[in-house]
């Protein structure tokens, strides 16, 4: 478990992170358009501080309320998505000020012989922090804002080209999810159980654009074949043709928008942007499949030929070592697929942690030992609408992923930092 002083520097970052996300914006652009796939910065700041406010504060040290309006305004449950522009919620300023108060007085607590229970609602705030803080980066994404700019800067991206071939993986009975003796898991990943898995292989890389642009090419939009049913009915509706962030240019060559600029095509990068419908329809084009969340999971974690050998907590074994892989903003965008070999599985698989969030075939389930942690809205009023996704992305902070988070999301959305791997049909 974090100790207090750990934590006490996790709380300072994540708050960091957050103000340095919205330093540079407007107050219009801290309101923003309304889409039905992002928050309004202002809101979601004072959602930020309410949520950890609630369960340290509060919930675990007892505390009177900062603000009397705090629930009525922030409470994400009760308050309908479409309503929180139209809220009369605090300005820029009051807003700050709430989200420092809630900070420090949650430091204070972290000095004072904190309890476990304020430890453990620590721990769980710093992460609802961190989702929050990728979801602010994508939504700078969504409207074409600049990149941001942060009191520490990133570290740059690497290169490393492209990474080729499949890892086969042998059969047999694999323990899916988290083990009871692992250190701080969600809800969602409890508990370890059962699954036969058939040999398979699956790509040692995630899906590049230089090879998604092939796809794309061959009208792989405008032809039925390669679709569902319903991601059919979803590409008519949008009308899409392309990734939702590309565009052609008359020489027949795509560009990519990365906030508020316009890159030709990385050919080495990973394809990201794009959702699970269109993950689906390059495997069919490409005559491969997506991978199962227990084949991704197996395919991360076993350290040999036995699937049922105790599993590694991160792919290259337990060491949260986070410069092995590709997160925390490095780079301001994605690394090529073929860096840090360092963080291979022991499979040879590369970046199944960090990079691009990767779509699974599999819906968002409940685990058969399945019991609600205290917040029981983070899990279980999403099972069976959500696909699964695994692995974090560039954005996504190296303390809230491992081998057996689960990330979930309705497969239209292409907002997010997802892309995707593959698994060959038979091996």
């Amino acid at each position: 478990m974090v100790t207090a002083s750990e934590l006490a520097t996790w709380v300072r970052d994540a708050r960091q992170r957050t103000l340095d996300l919205v330093a540079d914006l407007s107050d219009e652009q801290m309101m923003g358009p309304y889409l039905n796939i992002v928050n309004p910065y202002l809101w979601e700041m004072g959602h930020i501080a309410w949520f950890q406010e609630n369960w340290v504060l509060r919930h675990a040290a007892k505390q009177a309320m900062i603000r009397e309006d705090a629930d009525v305004l922030y409470d994400s449950i009760a308050i309908a998505h479409n309503t929180r522009w139209d809220l009369p919620l605090p300005n820029r300023e009051e807003t700050l000020t709430y989200m420092c108060e809630v900070r420090d007085r949650v430091l204070e607590r972290l000095e004072n012989n904190p309890s476990e229970e304020e430890i453990y609602h620590g721990i769980y705030t710093v992460y609802h922090e961190d989702m929050h803080t990728e979801a602010f980066t994508y939504t700078r994404q969504t409207h074409g804002y600049t990149p941001p700019e942060f009191s520490t800067p990133p570290e740059a991206a690497r290169k490393g080209g492209p990474v080729s071939g499949d890892a086969e993986i042998p059969g047999g009975t694999f323990q899916l999810g988290a083990a009871q003796n692992d250190p701080f898991v969600f809800d969602n990943e409890k508990w370890a159980h059962p699954v036969d898995l058939a040999p398979f292989a699956i790509a040692r890389a995630p899906v590049t654009q230089d090879e998604y642009a092939a796809f794309v090419d061959d009208d792989g939009y405008g032809r039925q074949e390669f679709w569902s049913q319903a991601g059919w009915q979803w590409r008519e509706v949008e009308k899409a043709e392309h990734p939702i962030y590309w565009r052609s240019q008359n020489n027949g060559t795509w560009l990519r928008r990365h906030f508020d600029c316009w890159n030709v095509l990385e050919p080495h990068l990973p394809v990201i942007h794009v959702n699970g419908y269109e993950a689906e329809a390059y495997c069919r084009w490409a005559g491969r499949r997506l991978p199962s969340e227990a084949e991704w999971e197996a395919a991360a974690t076993v350290s040999d030929e036995n699937l049922g050998v105790e599993k590694r907590r991160y792919p290259w074994g337990n060491d949260p070592a986070s410069e092995r892989l590709h997160f925390d903003w490095r780079g301001l965008g994605c690394a090529e697929v073929g860096a840090y070999p360092e963080g291979d599985s022991a499979f040879g698989c590369r970046q199944m942690l960090g990079n691009v969030w990767e779509w699974t075939s599999s819906v968002f389930r409940p685990f058969p030992s399945f019991e609600p942690d205290l917040y029981k809205e983070y899990s279980e009023p999403w099972f069976e609408t959500r696909k699964v996704l695994r692995g974090g992305a560039w954005a996504t902070r190296s303390r809230l992923v491992w081998n057996t988070s689960r990330n979930f999301f309705t497969p239209e959305r292409r907002d997010i930092f997802a892309g995707f791997r593959t698994c060959a049909l038979k091996i």
